[in-house]
């Protein structure tokens, strides 16, 4: 009987701050084998919770070597992506200094003033380096910090990497950055001049990070296994919009909705301004060096919090708004009494905070009523938050996916805000898996970019009904 041929495969490492996942995809990127992981965080000297490094490097052996002990799979390339703002410090020899300090650490007040000071005013640096003031969510920033209170560990780094490129050198043995994850509000780029911003050099830190590798290009590997090479890794919010850089040519924008919903628009290159900035808009370079503009909007928790509030108001069950069918009728009710003119609104009091939260639920008399409303709220201040990214772009087309790309009422009311454009849900499975096995395309698959990965449904709707 003659053995079946292995299938060819990329295997990718998608790695949350929670979740930690590996995925095998087959030449059609469909996914052949999952594998999920957690772990138990650690804590760092302060006693703050940060990632388990130790956990995740055994990880990755672990998982590797038992893919490879599967016959009827041949891996060809493997490829990371994580969260960002996250750094490992090395030494000579490769092993980690310290641990992976948690972004959500508070930072230093004294020190952030002392740095901004510095290198020309939190507005100018900021509009420099797209990277809005966020302290340990700038991973420059962390470099800075132990600079200035742990010299002595500064002095013993050989190499600072991001998570993804650091999880590549496990494989590859090899150190190398990626512009991905250097170009994501790191405080490290200056998008005016495409280099490190002159701080880097001056306070010795340029050293401490490797050249710069291409996203497409693949690295031997020493470990032990088949012939297959290593890419560099990926930052996770650029990985997820490979699928639609390489689906769609027209230009398009992305709303990404989860916790954040985040508008982002590969055809906007234009620097950031200090209003974009003050209202929470950043930059960040794409998988190929190219500039994107983004725009974020806290809405997906707000949803979370107001929905539980009229469930309790209306005693019903929060699983009961997942499937609700969008009423015109209902919605031309409300934005009639409570409608925000879009003319004469000013961006930065519509994003100012939830709107709905500051509603009395007696003012509704059903659940379903408030949640009309609560959706309105919400997709009138995805309008203004869109439309910083948006306006002054030859965009056509917006394209949703997410947990919002299945709210019926929050696509309608979208394709009704945007009447001059094409408005679709988009859905694909592990769009960040996809988008870094995509980045490798060409070196490992011989197959034609796949035509049909993203699934699209469009919304249309009257604008005079609604609006």
């Amino acid at each position: 009987m003659q053995e079946k041929e292995a299938t060819p495969v990329i295997a990718i490492f998608d790695v949350g701050k929670t979740n930690k996942k590996l995925f095998l995809f087959d030449q059609d990127y469909n996914i052949v084998y999952e594998k999920s992981a957690r772990f138990s965080e650690t804590v760092d000297e302060d006693g703050f919770p940060c990632e388990n490094l130790e956990s995740l490097r055994l990880s990755v052996f672990d998982s590797l070597m038992e893919v490879f002990r599967r016959p009827e799979f041949d891996v060809k390339a493997i490829n990371f992506s994580t969260y960002g703002a996250s750094l490992v410090y090395l030494d000579k020899y490769g092993s980690p200094l310290a641990p992976l300090y948690n972004y959500l650490k508070p930072y230093p007040e004294k020190l952030q003033k002392q740095f901004y000071d510095t290198y020309g005013g939190e507005d100018e640096f900021s509009k420099r380096t797209a990277s809005p003031v966020l302290g340990n969510l700038n991973s420059g920033m962390q470099l800075y910090r132990i600079k200035y209170e742990k010299p002595e560990l500064f002095k013993e780094i050989k190499y600072a990497l991001h998570l993804p490129q650091y999880m590549s050198q496990l494989v590859s043995g090899k150190f190398y950055s990626d512009i991905t994850s250097i170009g994501c509000h790191t405080n490290l780029w200056d998008f005016e001049k495409n280099r490190y911003h002159e701080w880097v050099e001056k306070e010795g830190i340029l050293g401490l990070l490797p050249p710069v590798l291409p996203s497409d290009q693949l690295m031997p590997a020493f470990f032990p296994g088949n012939t297959y090479g290593t890419g560099v890794g990926l930052h996770d919010s650029s990985a997820a919009l490979i699928p639609y850089l390489v689906s769609f040519h027209e230009p398009f924008a992305l709303i990404s909705t989860g916790t954040w919903c985040i508008t982002i628009n590969p055809f906007n290159q234009s620097p950031l301004t200090s209003g974009e900035l003050a209202n929470d808009c950043l930059s960040y370079m794409n998988y190929r060096g190219q500039p994107v503009k983004a725009s974020r909007l806290f809405a997906g928790y707000d949803h979370e919090q107001q929905t539980k509030r009229i469930s309790s108001h209306f005693s019903k069950s929060s699983f009961s708004f997942r499937n609700i069918k969008f009423d015109p009728e209902l919605m031309a009710k409300l934005r009639a009494k409570n409608g925000i003119n879009l003319e004469q609104a000013k961006t930065e009091e519509v994003l100012k905070g939830s709107l709905f939260e500051k509603r009395e639920l007696s003012e509704f008399e059903t659940a379903e009523e408030a949640y009309h409303q609560l959706m309105l709220d919400i997709a009138t201040q995805q309008y203004f938050s869109s439309q910083l990214v948006l306006k002054d772009t030859a965009v056509k087309r917006i394209f949703v996916d997410g947990g919002f790309s299945k709210n019926a009422v929050y696509m309608n009311l979208l394709a009704a805000f945007f009447p001059e454009l094409e408005v679709f849900a988009a859905s694909m499975a592990q769009a960040t898996a996809v988008g870094t096995a995509l980045a490798l395309h060409k070196s490992w698959n011989k197959n034609p970019f796949p035509s049909d990965i993203i699934k699209l449904k469009l919304y249309t709707v009257s604008q005079k009904e609604v609006l």
